[in-house]
């Protein structure tokens, strides 16, 4: 990415804040670093242009977070102007990488925090800052941007109950998401669906600890929770397709940060990542599976342009998780699920 269209829709869009109407979450940084990635970046204005209704100022803050009293703010969003404030003056006076992994292990046990949206943006500027150190320096759009998503991970963060600590449920993560509980209550929104994992019957056993094989790295486990996620989309998405999408956006954001951690972080990384795709599961999945229609083979190099065609922003972001999984394994069956996900999405 070096001709400097992410930096200007970064610049563009700094002003706007992470959420609108209270609660639902500002897509546009995430799309925008997504389409350039994958070669649309002459058309990410105009798709700007197409989101601009959806956005919101920025909130202005009331009263400073010092460095040493954050513990006390942390999950308010009524400070999230303080948070964005907060994270902009620790990242102008220090390393992005070493805020980062400070906060990191702070701001990991909130994983849910806005939906997930938050680990998400975090994940989608981390590739983008790495990708701008390629070519010599950290832009100070990337390092903004980074700002910006810690703040409202910071300011929404918000705990999961934890999955069971027990013997592994499967080598398998598919599997394992299979055998995920789920939620009695299905009709409310997603604080009170996750609220309800504390009281779920057999929820840490039936969950059990992180699924894979304990002798394989972190990075390939993590990354088999990701293709499991997707994957499980094409017979489950038909029940709420857009917000089974964080089912594989969040830990696949959580595997973009990866490379920037030290080991020691390594563990409790995916821990966080399988809570967050297992309970995002367990409150969206439907009571039954589906089949998924089959259709014609789509090129990985034109999936892309059929999410930026239908314009929605979770279908831009599935199929950038998706075209992860692919590059990995290149499963047909990948990109026929991100068809399948992004026709799902737009007809609502």
């Amino acid at each position: 990415m070096t001709n400097g269209v992410l930096d200007e829709a970064y610049q563009r869009l700094q002003h706007t804040g992470p959420e609108r109407d209270g609660w639902l979450s500002n897509h546009a940084p995430m799309a925008a670093e997504a389409l350039v990635r994958h070669g649309y970046g002459d058309q990410v204005h105009a798709w700007i242009d197409g989101y601009a209704d959806r956005l919101s100022e920025r909130p202005r803050g009331i009263q400073r977070i010092s460095a040493g009293e954050w513990r006390d703010p942390l999950g308010d969003p009524v400070r999230t102007g303080d948070w964005l404030t907060f994270f902009e003056r620790q990242l102008g006076e220090r390393p992005w990488r070493e805020v980062l992994i400070e906060w990191w292990p702070r701001l990991l046990p909130g994983v849910a925090a806005g939906a997930t949206h938050g680990v998400i943006r975090v994940g989608h500027a981390v590739r983008a800052l790495l990708d701008s150190e390629q070519d010599g320096v950290a832009t100070p759009a990337r390092v903004a941007e980074l700002a910006a998503g810690l703040g409202y991970w910071a300011a929404r963060w918000q705990p999961l109950a934890p999955a069971g600590k027990g013997p592994y449920r499967s080598t398998d993560p598919r599997a394992a998401l299979d055998a995920v509980p789920r939620v009695p209550h299905q009709r409310s929104g997603i604080r009170a669906r996750l609220a309800q994992l504390a009281d779920l019957p057999g929820w840490p056993e039936s969950v059990g600890a992180v699924p894979g094989d304990a002798a394989t790295g972190v990075p390939d486990r993590l990354a088999a929770i990701v293709e499991a996620a997707v994957l499980r989309f094409g017979t489950h998405g038909h029940g709420n397709p857009v917000m089974l999408v964080h089912a594989a956006t969040a830990p696949n954001a959580i595997a973009r940060v990866l490379p920037v951690l030290p080991a020691a972080l390594w563990e409790p990384s995916i821990e966080a990542a399988w809570a967050a795709t297992a309970a995002v599961t367990s409150a969206y999945s439907p009571a039954t599976a589906r089949a998924m229609p089959v259709g014609e083979a789509v090129d990985p190099a034109d999936l892309m342009a059929r999410g930026l065609h239908d314009q929605d922003s979770h279908g831009i972001k599935f199929i950038d998780a998706a075209l992860d999984v692919h590059r990995r394994t290149g499963e047909q069956a990948v990109l026929d699920v991100a068809v399948y996900a992004n026709d799902l999405i737009v007809r609502g």
